[in-house]
């Protein structure tokens, strides 16, 4: 675990228990390269614009992940925050602090997935923001109640996204992502770049919880990973289609690892 390029010294982590206010980007490493890591490096930048009103040095963000990694296979995390935070000036532009922490590689899913859909919208969705409680939340009462996970919709009943993934279904013909305002995931913008190079569509359009019968298949996808298929949503059931998670998979891995 490395702050800023170094080993972080308990009051700068401190920071990050004390205040819920930063963004971060998780990536499956392997060979010290990593799929869509510009596009990472990207999102990180964005938000950090928006958040803290300053601008990231993506070219120390990236040396700083080369010293954090080496040739195992790793989960990288990379966190922004700022300890220059003031809580009784919000709006002045600050300079950044930069968590880098490397965990097990990640180990994708397997099993269907049950979906309890739950009305929620989180706060600034296009961000992947450390504010996490909402997710957390939503996702053990679905499991006290009895199903995997949770899936969240508008107060119009449009689907948006899971408790920390996306979601995408399957008509048959093409991948259907919900238009409800939900954070544009990485591994999605990799399968779409993926799907259309085969001629495969992709269309952005409202999902509603009245008509899931309108999909053949349902599934979703996180940091690296493709799958599991989504069994049933509510009360809705979908079949388990082998062959469509084959080929979503294969679309994803069309795209070229990246250097870190």
């Amino acid at each position: 675990m490395l702050v800023n390029g170094r080993v972080p010294h308990i009051d700068e982590l401190a920071t990050l228990g004390q205040l819920n206010y930063g963004h971060f980007t998780t990536m499956q490493v392997r060979d010290r390269r990593a799929r869509g890591f510009d596009l990472h490096l990207r999102r990180l930048a964005d938000a950090t614009h928006a958040m803290f009103g300053s601008e990231l040095d993506v070219g120390q963000v990236r040396a700083w992940a080369r010293e954090c990694i080496d040739d195992a296979p790793v989960t990288l995390r990379i966190t922004v925050f700022s300890k220059a935070f003031d809580r009784a000036n919000p709006d002045r532009p600050m300079a950044v602090d930069v968590l880098m922490a490397t965990r097990a590689p990640g180990k994708p899913r397997s099993k269907p997935l049950r979906l309890r859909s739950v009305e929620h919208e989180r706060v600034l969705p296009h961000i992947k923001h450390i504010g996490t409680l909402d997710l957390l939340h939503h996702a053990r009462q679905a499991r006290i109640a009895g199903f995997d996970d949770v899936v969240f919709a508008t107060r119009e009943n449009e689907i948006s996204e899971g408790s920390t993934w996306n979601i995408g279904f399957w008509d048959g013909q093409r991948v259907i992502w919900p238009a409800a305002p939900a954070l544009f995931g990485i591994t999605r913008q990799l399968l779409d770049a993926g799907l259309q190079a085969q001629g495969i569509e992709t269309v952005v359009r409202p999902v509603r919880l009245g008509h899931l019968a309108d999909y053949q298949n349902a599934f979703i996808l996180n940091s690296g990973s493709i799958g599991p298929m989504i069994e049933s949503i509510n009360s809705h059931r979908y079949e388990i289609d082998d062959d469509l998670m084959h080929l979503l998979s294969r679309a994803h891995d069309t795209q070229p690892k990246e250097s870190i």
